[in-house]
């Protein structure tokens, strides 16, 4: 049932319910805005966690979704990528290509497709849980439920 939730995290139900994703999203007491909160929340491994980081590359908006257990590295991402460079989104920025704040970053649910790129360390669980929109909401879905629903490029995104 959304019709308690946030409208962003309505979007979110409603996209996922468009690919066939049947998870449900999770309203949670206290905000996750960060893998580490949203893994003690869950009681999964933070690696489980799939971050959505918005970064600005070559003119447009990239949308990583990395495993909780680590961080981007920028430089070998884009080299791995074929791109000029790669650094993190404005606040301004992550609004206007996801229609969702910081800390609550969805994989869906957006004004427009992002490009998006997935890490491939998300493979190794069975179940990973993305943000749902808002800080307080996320979702479980499978490593290719989500590469299928970000149409996104599975890719290293640590360092080497």
């Amino acid at each position: 049932m959304t019709s308690g939730l946030h409208p962003r995290s309505r979007l979110v139900h409603d996209a996922l319910r468009s690919a066939g994703i049947q998870g449900e999203i999770v309203v949670l007491p206290d905000a996750a805005s960060t893998a580490a909160l949203a893994a003690s929340a869950l009681g999964v491994d933070v690696g489980a966690i799939a971050n959505s980081l918005v970064f600005w590359s070559d003119g447009e908006p990239l949308l990583v979704m990395t495993s909780g257990a680590h961080r981007v590295d920028t430089i070998a991402l884009a080299a791995r990528l074929g791109r000029s460079s790669i650094v993190r989104a404005t606040v301004e920025q992550v609004r206007s290509a996801t229609g969702q704040a910081i800390g609550g970053v969805a994989p869906t649910g957006h004004p427009a497709p992002v490009v998006t790129v997935v890490d491939e360390d998300l493979a190794q669980y069975d179940r990973i849980w993305a943000a749902g929109g808002t800080p307080h909401t996320v979702f479980p879905l499978t490593f290719a439920e989500l590469v299928a629903l970000t149409r996104g490029t599975v890719v290293k995104v640590d360092a080497a």
